[in-house]
């Protein structure tokens, strides 16, 4: 048995190493960006934004000549120098340039008539999902309305260096509240907007996250991986919901920070604790512990109730990935609430899905060859464990 065991686990973990070393090395999300954006109004016929732009995608792409720009060798050389003063310093050199990019894909007009943009202050860096953004502040003029649109389609697919940017708003306008999501299918928003397109535009992006989200799904697994019947997965899976509902929900409206330094190692080392788990069982008793087999009794031992405890903290951290994520952090109102609560929807939609494709396709395996689940799902927690622990170190490693 533990022979076997060794021999399943190497195979696995090989093939994991292959595929993690071979993609991007310590950010699940490597192929899409996110645009953050906090738009209020100091008084009539003035809409402030603060924008958040990935600093090294605002270089590449706002650098018209490509890698003889000025700005691209400045911006990449501080970008390389990891000087959060050097990157501001570039972007400042060249403030007119980067200044034009963006106001030319984040525009905002009032009932339809252009707002005409200007640089408020220079330019801050801060970091976000441990990558450095860049802070950048517009004002813009409009005429007096009732009403205002905004449209973003900053890093479009076309540009060629990432997919499906998102632009994550807050607003303070017209007398209202509230948060939207804009991409390239939907790329404009107003603040007359109906509630329930806008609850749309959260539930999908939620979707979307956990789909994208490769560590996340990975943890998903691991959990189905650990779990001996469809009972025990439901109730890790609810357990997991619950603890990550509530950080996401207090670090969205600001109540809670940790930094993401921190929260990705720890989500890496989740799925890897996690994964490990029904190997260490396997290799103490000698039985498969994804075996699906069972007369249909379910209770937990002692073990059971140190997974489920074990699961409830780090989906804690998962929470605050999550929230990290959406890049929200508000002050309360019902709209906002409401908007968190729909984009968990979605990721639990997505979840639950996942959960519902994958456990039977282990219960079909299980009837065609009884001993086939034990060493299918021994491969799937060894290759799962091993990325987990390989991300754990590059995210460390990367600070």
């Amino acid at each position: 048995m533990r022979r076997r065991l060794a021999q399943a686990f190497a195979v696995a973990a090989l093939a994991a190493v292959a595929v993690t070393l071979s993609g991007p090395p310590a950010s699940a999300h490597g192929f899409s960006s996110t645009v953050y954006a906090d738009l209020t109004s100091p008084e009539q016929g003035h809409v402030r934004a603060v924008l958040g732009l990935e600093y090294d995608l605002l270089v590449v792409s706002a650098a018209d000549a490509g890698r003889d720009d000025p700005l691209f060798r400045q911006g990449t050389a501080a970008f390389d120098a990891r000087d959060a003063a050097e990157q501001a310093a570039a972007l400042q050199a060249h403030a007119a340039t980067v200044v034009e990019y963006v106001s030319e894909r984040f525009r905002v007009t009032a009932t339809g008539q252009s707002c005409v943009p200007a640089q408020d202050g220079g330019f801050g860096i801060e970091q976000r999902d441990g990558v450095p953004y860049t802070r950048l502040t517009l004002d813009y003029r409009c005429p007096a309305a009732e009403s205002h649109e905004v449209a973003a389609t900053l890093f479009g697919n076309a540009e060629g260096y990432v997919r499906d940017t998102k632009t994550i708003l807050t607003y303070h306008l017209d007398l209202a509240s509230g948060s939207a999501a804009l991409d390239a299918q939907q790329p404009s928003f107003s603040t007359h907007q109906a509630w329930t397109q806008r609850f749309l535009e959260f539930f999908r992006l939620g979707a979307e996250h956990l789909l994208t989200g490769l560590d996340h799904i990975l943890f998903l697994l691991a959990l189905i991986a650990g779990s001996r019947r469809l009972r025990e997965i439901v109730l890790a899976a609810t357990t997991f919901t619950l603890a990550h509902s509530v950080t996401f929900v207090l670090a969205a409206l600001g109540l809670v920070h940790v930094p993401a330094e921190i929260i990705e190692p720890l989500i890496a080392l989740s799925i890897a604790v996690v994964a490990a788990w029904p190997l260490w069982r396997m290799w103490r008793r000698g039985s498969p512990a994804g075996d699906l087999a069972g007369d249909g009794h379910f209770s937990l031992d002692r073990a059971g109730w140190i997974r489920l405890g074990v699961v409830f903290c780090f989906g804690l951290a998962h929470g605050l990935g999550f929230a990290s994520a959406l890049g929200i952090d508000a002050a309360w109102s019902w709209t906002l609430l409401w908007s968190l609560l729909v984009f968990n929807l979605g990721i639990e939609t997505v979840q639950l899905a996942i959960i519902a494709l994958v456990f039977p396709l282990l219960a079909l395996l299980r009837r065609r060859s009884p001993a086939a689940p034990r060493w299918a799902t021994g491969a799937i927690a060894a290759a799962v464990s091993v990325v987990g622990l390989t991300w754990f170190v590059q995210r460390v490693a990367g600070g």
